[in-house]
């Protein structure tokens, strides 16, 4: 009886964390991109390409909502089946968002506030550790400690995106990865200040999380700068319009700067 009524409860106390943590990041998601349809900027118009990668990753924060929430109330026979099906879903996700990334490259594309080459660098490398810690976090399905963690970590390297539509462009201009980046580690580091006031020390798995987010910032900050990147992003943009931007070159803002 006791088991019934803790599954029946809205989220068992030490899942609650996580759980809450999961649904604001969807909130994050929903509001960058309604907010998007609502300026106009998004549009059924856009080609299938940009519907079927917006259906793809809409899907995954929807299960991954669910995945979390039935984590948290007790449901784990059915998270446990949805699991697999979550892998394959994000590795969907690397392979829609890399051509997704190229295809933007290409038809020149790129937002003002990054380097083009680093764009092309970023994007992929995000889904690319999204994808490992979630792979990583179902491997340890069976430690209850490890494996949320990784999962919110996992999400978190995939927020950029959405974080860039929020936030003001024409306030931090070409500081945006930045400002990106500091949203995006203040997930695992909400996890570390919980760890540490909930039981006193914080679980490695917020370390492991919070190193991969900050050697991503050191690499598109780095690599996406450099000549490597350069040439890898002329290679993929050769006979398109994109060839027409410089690889390391900030593109004019689509709003007039203040004197």
């Amino acid at each position: 009886m006791a088991s019934v009524i803790a599954r029946r409860s809205l989220f068992v106390a030490e899942e609650r964390f996580f759980a809450i943590t999961a649904i604001v990041m969807a909130l994050i998601n929903i509001a960058a991109f309604s907010f998007l349809a609502a300026m106009g900027i998004s549009s059924f118009h856009a080609p299938v390409s940009v519907h079927i990668h917006a259906v793809l990753f809409m899907g995954w924060v929807l299960l991954f909502v669910a995945q979390v929430s039935l984590a948290a109330t007790g449901s784990l026979a059915l998270h446990r089946k949805l699991g697999w099906l979550a892998v394959g879903w994000a590795l969907t996700m690397v392979i829609v968002g890399t051509l997704t990334t190229i295809w933007s490259a290409q038809k020149a594309a790129v937002p003002f506030f990054f380097f083009p080459a680093q764009f092309l660098l970023m994007n992929p490398l995000s889904v690319l550790l999204f994808a490992a810690l979630l792979v990583v976090g179902v491997a340890k399905r069976r430690d209850r400690e490890w494996h949320p963690r990784l999962i919110i970590c996992g999400m978190a390297a995939i927020m950029g995106p959405s974080l860039g539509r929020l936030l003001p462009a024409p306030l931090f201009m070409y500081s945006m990865l930045t400002a990106v980046f500091i949203g995006m580690i203040a997930f695992p580091i909400a996890g570390i200040a919980r760890d540490k006031l909930r039981h006193g020390h914080v679980h490695p798995a917020w370390w492991v999380g919070l190193g991969s987010l900050i050697l991503l910032q050191l690499a598109s900050e780095t690599l996406g700068r450099s000549v490597i990147a350069a040439k890898i992003y002329d290679q993929v943009v050769v006979g398109t319009p994109g060839a027409l931007v410089p690889a390391l070159v900030y593109q004019e803002p689509p709003f007039p700067i203040p004197s």
